[in-house]
């Protein structure tokens, strides 16, 4: 072999150790200077009408608050009640609006925390249950409804609906000693919206509904809406709460509870554009703080329903009964303590 090429061997081999050594340095300092992609926000939020419907209310609040933090911001939009307690307890909700039974659910069960109460439009934190027939019904009151058991057919929510299903099989059936899925001919489980077009259409007879998706019935059906009637209102429930989930960045977790907290009180005319983005939100004028304690209305309503179904249910024997019902009282202390703990 020549020198000439020997030489050139020679520098190569030399060289190329150098360049790979120099390689991973370069690689790094790329590396340290891009800019990574934040993480995303999932908002879960229980749906008021359709999942669509409820994603368009929410678009330009979640679009600021992907301006306030720089992360952008997946909503998760379920058309049912079950499925967003699913996504939550698979880790796939960062934060959610939630009704009173499925924050509970979520504080106790899927490790997240409220951080605030729904305050409405005049001011109130809570919300009405309502039972509904057709304007022209012959059901009156529920000395008409009750009059003729086994005839009528009922539109209600899923059973971890407050409004939908709690809130009146505890106050109006359960403590008349009734089960509504076997006083009524017929029990169709569906959202507010459905069920109340339902009544319109004469699909249904009763159904039950609540004071903000009565409002955003009247808003989008007003011939319809017309059409019905409110035959009973519940007592005042407590709001729907926003829950964060343990774990987040304590940063982030923190920048999160304080925008939500903070919207719609900015002065001058970036406060008045928050506010009509809540205005967007059926009946919802902004989020006061709060903790896992305005939870215990949901509790307490709840156990009473479970205490009337088993006091009036069919038993082998009283001792049987009187120990359910002791038994009923234990769990309502374990789950109030539970809950008041976080």
């Amino acid at each position: 072999m020549r020198f000439g090429e020997r030489l050139q061997r020679l520098f190569i081999a030399g060289l190329l150790p150098c360049l790979l050594a120099c390689a991973d340095p370069i690689r790094a300092d790329d590396g340290a200077g891009a800019k990574e992609t934040p993480a995303p926000i999932h908002f879960g939020i229980l749906p008021i009408g359709s999942a669509a419907e409820s994603r368009e209310q929410w678009r330009p609040l979640l679009e600021d608050l992907e301006k306030n933090t720089g992360h952008p911001v997946d909503i998760v939009s379920v058309s049912s009640y079950a499925g967003l307690s699913g996504a939550i307890a698979d880790k796939r909700v960062d934060i959610a609006f939630l009704s009173g039974r499925l924050a509970t659910e979520a504080v106790q069960r899927q490790h997240m925390r409220v951080v605030a109460q729904f305050v409405r439009n005049d001011g109130a934190k809570g919300n009405v249950a309502m039972l509904i027939v057709r304007a022209d019904s012959p059901i009156h009151d529920l000395k008409d409804l009750f009059a003729k058991p086994g005839h009528w057919r009922y539109g209600r929510g899923e059973p971890l609906s407050v409004t939908g299903y709690v809130a009146p099989e505890a106050q109006v059936f359960a403590s008349r000693g009734l089960n509504s899925d076997t006083f009524f001919a017929h029990v169709r489980v569906s959202n507010h919206q459905n069920n109340a077009l339902a009544v319109v259409n004469g699909e249904v007879d009763v159904a039950t509904c609540n004071n903000p998706d009565l409002d955003l019935f009247r808003q989008n059906f007003p011939n319809e809406a017309s059409q019905v009637r409110v035959i009973w209102r519940s007592s005042l429930i407590p709001s729907g709460v926003l829950v964060v989930r343990d774990g987040m960045p304590e940063a982030l977790r923190e920048q999160l509870i304080a925008f939500m907290r903070d919207y719609g009180h900015a002065p001058g005319a970036a406060g008045e554009r928050e506010r009509t983005n809540l205005a967007r939100i059926p009946d919802l004028a902004g989020f006061d703080a709060a903790d896992e304690s305005v939870l215990k209305p949901f509790i307490d309503m709840e156990f009473q329903l479970i205490r009337e179904q088993a006091r009036n249910g069919r038993w082998i024997s009283e001792q049987a009964r009187d120990a359910r019902l002791k038994q009923i009282d234990v769990d309502y202390q374990s789950a109030v303590h539970q809950l008041l703990r976080h």
